[in-house]
């Protein structure tokens, strides 16, 4: 039995055994292909709609249910006091989203999209199978996907766009281009041009006066090590790339439980 393995399943049992003293979060949990509850009233119909049709075809390809849940306040519905992250954790394990198993494969790639409107928090929450190794990216789609759109007050377009990231993100694709303005250039910047030729003028005239003893060879063996942690970083991350077979015709729910990982956001 592998690590992973172990690990997921003794994370399940904790789970299961907190579950009965945890608060009861007085939500309805939508149907197994519904996708979304829009209980604060936050989307247009056209974007509800073309978001129901990017969870459905995820679930059916990757088998990763996103489940989508406005809220007028979390106090409304038993969270009274509460963080967004206790909140979305107790929810999602509540629900039990996502498949905790496919064909006997530890699966649990559920992800909670939460918008609490009178808290004015937003939350991703995601299952245990992801571990913690999106959190960087669900961070970078709440800060340039979500909150922008709703720091203009627009809530809809603000979920779609967070959803649609989050599609990308489950099929290991580029996420789509930032809502945030691009930035002005730096002054700066150009000088880091100047400066790698600088590097590159050193590097011939110290081959040329030294041979392969100059200083130069150590400069660039501590860029090219530093280039190849980011490659291996990269090649590492695609670990989840499989799919549930291409075919997945269950459900969103079946015994998935959050792993704490995910990302939060204000506005």
């Amino acid at each position: 039995m592998s690590m992973n393995r172990i690990y997921l399943m003794s994370l399940a049992a904790l789970v299961l055994t907190c579950r009965p003293c945890a608060a009861e979060i007085t939500l309805e949990r939508p149907g197994d292909r519904e996708f979304v509850r829009d209980n604060a009233e936050l989307l247009s119909p056209e974007d509800e709609q073309q978001i129901k049709t990017i969870c459905d075809k995820l679930l059916t390809d990757k088998a990763t249910p996103i489940i989508v849940i406005t809220i007028e306040s979390m106090a409304k519905h038993g969270g009274d006091g509460m963080r967004i992250e206790t909140f979305a954790t107790l929810l999602f394990d509540q629900w039990q989203i996502g498949q905790a198993e496919i064909n006997g494969q530890i699966w649990n790639t559920g992800i909670l999209f939460l918008v609490s409107n009178g808290d004015r928090k937003a939350r991703i929450e995601l299952g245990a199978g992801w571990k913690r190794d999106k959190d960087q990216l669900c961070l970078q789609i709440m800060n340039e996907q979500i909150i922008p759109h709703f720091r203009q007050k627009d809530f809809s377009g603000g979920i779609k766009a967070g959803v649609t990231a989050l599609d990308a993100m489950a099929r290991e694709l580029e996420l789509p281009k930032s809502a945030v303005p691009e930035r002005q250039k730096q002054w700066w910047e150009p000088l880091v041009l100047v400066g790698f030729l600088a590097v590159g003028v050193f590097t011939v005239v110290s081959l040329i006066r030294r041979g392969t003893g100059g200083w130069a060879w150590l400069m660039w063996a501590g860029l090219f090590g530093v280039l190849g942690f980011i490659l291996y970083q990269m090649l590492n991350s695609s670990r989840h790339s499989g799919s549930g077979g291409g075919g997945f015709s269950g459900g969103s729910f079946g015994g998935g439980f959050s792993g704490g990982g995910g990302a939060s956001g204000s506005w």
